[in-house]
């Protein structure tokens, strides 16, 4: 039997890259989605694929920064499922690459409401309704970023994806006994539009034990196990996808 047979699953940032890829592989393990993105042709393209996949999905284009957006997404999760079972709190951004005593405030803030405040406002929402279902799983994409290492002109998204992990560990505090699993991907370079030029995914290459970067399918597996019931004893931790760049530093 597929692994999240009759599972209802929502995805962030699913126009493309690491969301794209977890939104088809829960398409082919029988997982009934509900999909956000910014880019409505790329979103639209993102359901397509699931569909054909055999899975009923609907999506939403919308801000991860709005927190009205986030109410939506469980409305439509309720109105056409019944609830929610997993969420993947995957958007976020980069922002201003600088060093940290040349940001404005607002390009600070941009890249914690982004990364931090989004997946805290997904959150808010998300947990009523896995209660509601007597538990479920939710995760977060963190990056090696911050967790283990640091990287020049990038402090406010080291700061802002590190938060994640204290998110994290929140939530399963006040939760994890009622049936809620938290838990952070910490992913490692990966092959997405956000990786930049060629001769930039060359450099992060050379970061990782590996010496490559990932591919978003090989994130998406690593999602697959949290989401699904062979990560049944598995709360409150960091499961490292970084092609051990926190095992050479």
């Amino acid at each position: 039997m597929p692994l999240l047979h009759n599972k209802t699953a929502l995805i962030t940032g699913a126009s493309s890259g690491i969301g794209r890829a977890i939104a088809l592989l829960f398409a082919e393990h029988g997982a009934k989605l509900v999909l956000t993105g910014r880019d409505p042709a790329r979103l639209a393209q993102t359901e397509a694929e699931v569909s054909e996949r055999g899975a009923d999905a609907i999506s939403y284009v919308g801000d991860v920064c709005d927190e009205a957006l986030h109410a939506r997404l469980l409305h439509l999760a309720a109105d056409r499922f019944d609830g929610l079972d997993i969420a993947v709190n995957n958007a976020g951004g980069i922002g201003t690459v600088a060093p940290l005593a040349e940001l404005s405030l607002a390009q600070w803030q941009d890249v914690i409401d982004v990364n931090l405040t989004s997946a805290f406002l997904g959150a808010r929402h998300q947990i009523p309704a896995l209660l509601s279902r007597g538990g479920g799983t939710m995760m977060f994409t963190s990056s090696f970023v911050g967790t283990s290492v640091g990287i020049p002109g990038m402090a406010a998204y080291a700061a802002s994806k590190a938060a994640l992990m204290g998110l994290v560990k929140g939530i399963t505090a006040d939760y994890a006994a009622q049936g809620v699993r938290a838990n952070a991907l910490i992913v490692g370079g990966t092959d997405t539009p956000m990786a930049g030029s060629e001769e930039q995914k060359i450099w992060a290459a050379g970061l990782h034990a590996v010496k490559r970067i990932a591919q978003p399918e090989e994130i998406a597996n690593a999602a697959l196990f949290l989401a699904s019931g062979m990560a049944s004893f598995v709360a409150g931790s960091a499961l490292y996808v970084d092609g051990g760049n926190a095992a050479v530093k």
